[in-house]
């Protein structure tokens, strides 16, 4: 019998670690060559959902939505269940409930800590009331969604601020959001952070746009903002698999409004509810509408169909990292 030198050894033991590292990065399972099957990798399952963020992410303590609720089959209760956003259709893929929305009475196992209104610094408050609160555990998982209402904000402060200063601004506010994931990344949590849809395609930017007599297109600044707001959270967060799943929703709506119809919708402009969210359900749409063919629900808020492209992407991410 020949045996490998330890030099040799040593050097097999090397190329495999660079395999497995190789392999995990791309979200593959290694086995072990020896010793009963042992995976080297394993897929992340989380044991708790908790997320942070603003209205996109909000369940009321009631249950309700800042979108379109759903009606029960009496046509008088909100059916909290159905329509959902997306981070309940994450919570959903692991069977987990939230107790704003827990018909079933289970054991909540995911955690709403996002505010309607809230702004990257509210966010960041968030995180800090969960540790003075009992902080973070072993295979917790976060989603992450912030920065419409900064950029709703910046661009209010228009034309008394130059585009430039609110460009800087809308940028340093996406590094603070990227500040707020290397934190929770820090606290041992593994991290799905979406990036902002294009605020500059949503109806209230459409109407800012048709309110402007100067020339300026207001629409295009939206979008200049959100773009920078993206690209320093981009930069600036954790660029390591293992621990951040980045969503591109801001690429996902772009190719939403180039080619609605691929995506089952047929109008990206248009408001589907007649009433103040979050009190819009399915009995209070505009008449005659099919629901799944709109984008939003208001001039600043995702339609369930929006919500679902949301849900895919983070869904995908999360199963796709190497966590």
């Amino acid at each position: 019998m020949i045996f490998s030198s330890k030099a040799t050894l040593q050097r097999r033991l090397a190329a495999a670690r660079v395999v497995a590292s190789f392999l995990g990065a791309l979200g593959l399972g290694l086995f072990a060559a020896c010793g009963g099957g042992t995976s080297q990798y394993e897929t992340f399952i989380p044991q708790r959902l908790l997320v942070f963020g603003d209205d996109t992410s909000t369940l009321t303590p009631t249950g309700l939505k800042y979108g379109v609720n759903a009606v029960d089959s009496t046509g008088l209760a909100i059916d909290c269940t159905q329509q959902p956003i997306w981070v309940q259709s994450i919570a959903n893929q692991y069977g987990f409930a939230f107790a704003e929305c827990n018909p079933n009475f289970a054991e909540p196992r995911a955690f709403m800590r996002a505010g309607v209104g809230a702004k990257v610094a509210d966010v960041a408050a968030q995180v800090e009331a969960q540790v003075a609160a009992g902080g973070f555990r072993d295979k917790d998982l976060a989603t992450v969604l912030a920065g419409t209402n900064d950029i709703i904000e910046l661009y209010q402060q228009y034309p008394g601020r130059s585009v430039a200063s609110l460009v800087s601004e809308a940028g340093a506010r996406g590094q603070q959001l990227a500040g707020v994931v290397n934190r929770l990344v820090a606290l041992g949590v593994k991290v799905v952070v979406s990036d902002l849809p294009d605020v500059g395609l949503t109806p209230y930017a459409a109407a800012q746009k048709a309110l402007d007599l100067t020339g300026l297109d207001r629409a295009a600044l939206i979008s200049q903002l959100t773009t920078a707001f993206n690209e320093q959270l981009g930069v600036n967060v954790v660029l390591d698999g293992r621990y951040v799943g980045l969503v591109q929703a801001q690429l996902r709506f772009q190719a939403v409004s180039v080619s609605p119809g691929s995506f089952g919708l047929s109008n990206i402009t248009d408001t589907v509810c007649t009433v103040e969210l979050p009190n819009c359900n399915t009995n209070t749409l505009l008449p005659g509408v099919t629901l799944s063919a709109y984008l939003w629900a208001d001039d600043q808020h995702l339609a369930p169909t929006g919500h679902s492209q949301l849900a895919a992407l983070a869904i995908d991410r999360a199963a796709r990292n190497p966590f």
